[in-house]
């Protein structure tokens, strides 16, 4: 029997937290619990099928599947789980609340803030870690004015200190803070709201406020362990897998990638590790056409970096994408999307592979990505590929970091 810590990872995506978890060597999940077919393909063949990070409950398929029919279907199950669990870990699917794209108070994706409500306090684990965007603190502008808007994290947070009459649950003393992740390693300016609840028969000596603090007290040492710094720019991330010796893309016939370069950063060292590939996992670069090369090459020389393009610019090549952002390599980068093109290489003509996106999220390179690297249209609603895996995950790196903080806290 594992003498490990047990926790349950809810919209769990492709498994960038979970992954961060099994890096620090601590945890040990019990399931996961992510909604598309896609995202968890990539989960399960990295952390279930090659590193054995689950000992999957026996009364749930080992699949995907979408959390109110878990909720309905195993209600009792999930009961049963009490007193096993030690932590839950995941936040809701963020595109309603995000200041990023159109932020939407009545999307149906914002209602699974009660869904989770309704499955901590069905488990009841002694922690519960979540996370979303920015927005998720801020009203929707609509109805600011009129002061009718919910603040979400207000909402959660209220909710989750109550507990529930009906289910028996006591509820949590919770504490919630924003945090940008490249102050912990991440090279990329990515702030998102962190919630921390601790069981109230459990946290008379825990205060849900002291993992904010040791977190931040631990980053240092924790980077220095690895060899890496506090900041990391985005050339220390990626300089290895620029275009060298251009080969087949292994998965995709059709498409070049190419080799790896010598790392140039202890960075690329760690992402790396021991892998004996020379070909990076999912680095296969668009097909750009000579016109699209041509105006990246112009973008690169004279446009400022890390900020969107200038009116005159967009005009200047008939733009009408809102956000298109050449990058700079002496600095983290903007917060990535799930939209490739919103960005361009530091120094090459082209969006980036779906390895530097890894990259950039710290994801470690033996983590191999399923799917279709992109798709478009409606399938979009539908459809998370590999682009929208990364884009949507929690750095692993920081996943890591929130590992043992809270082993220790507990």
């Amino acid at each position: 029997m594992s003498d490990k810590k047990t926790y349950i990872d809810l919209f769990a995506g492709c498994g960038g937290l979970s992954l961060g978890l099994f890096n620090s060597g601590h945890w040990e999940g019990k399931f996961a619990i992510e909604k598309s077919p896609d995202a968890f393909k990539t989960l399960e063949h990295n952390l279930i099928n090659q590193n054995h990070h689950f000992d999957w409950s026996t009364w749930l398929p080992q699949s995907n599947h979408d959390i109110n029919k878990i909720i309905k279907k195993y209600q009792e199950e999930l009961k049963g789980l009490r007193g096993t669990i030690d932590m839950v870990v995941g936040g809701p699917p963020c595109q309603g609340f995000s200041t990023a794209g159109r932020r939407i108070e009545n999307d149906d994706r914002n209602k699974l803030v009660k869904s989770y409500i309704k499955f901590i306090r069905l488990v009841q684990p002694k922690v519960l870690f979540f996370e979303n965007v920015k927005g998720f603190t801020q009203k929707f502008d609509k109805n600011k004015r009129q002061n009718k808007s919910k603040v979400y994290s207000n909402y959660v947070e209220n909710a989750l200190s109550r507990g529930s009459k009906s289910l028996d649950s006591i509820g949590y003393r919770v504490y919630g803070n924003l945090i940008d992740f490249s102050e912990y390693g991440i090279p990329q300016k990515r702030t998102r709201f962190i919630l921390v609840g601790i069981r109230k028969d459990i946290s008379k000596n825990i205060k849900p406020q002291d993992f904010f603090t040791q977190i931040r007290n631990n980053r240092e040492p924790f980077l220095k362990n690895k060899g890496i710094s506090l900041t990391t720019n985005l050339e220390d991330a990626i300089s290895d897998l620029l275009r060298n010796q251009e080969i087949t893309s292994p998965d995709t016939k059709s498409f070049k990638t190419s080799l790896y370069n010598n790392p140039q950063s202890n960075y690329q060292r760690l992402l790396k590790g021991d892998i004996e590939s020379d070909i990076p996992d999912s680095h296969r670069f668009a097909k750009h056409n000579p016109e699209t090369i041509k105006k990246f090459e112009f973008i690169l020389k004279f446009a400022e970096k890390n900020k969107t393009l200038s009116s005159d610019l967009k005009e200047k090549f008939n733009l009408k994408k809102r956000t298109v952002i050449p990058l700079s390599g002496e600095l983290p980068t903007p917060t990535i999307t799930t939209l490739p093109d919103d960005y361009i290489h530091y120094c090459e003509p082209r969006i980036f592979t779906v390895r530097e996106y890894a990259r950039i999220q710290s994801f470690n390179d033996w983590f191999e990505f399923k799917g279709k690297y992109t798709t478009g249209g409606k399938k979009r609603i539908k459809e998370v590929p590999r682009y929208s895996q990364i884009g949507n995950a929690i750095p692993p790196l920081f996943g890591e970091q929130v590992g043992i903080t809270i082993n220790n806290l507990i």
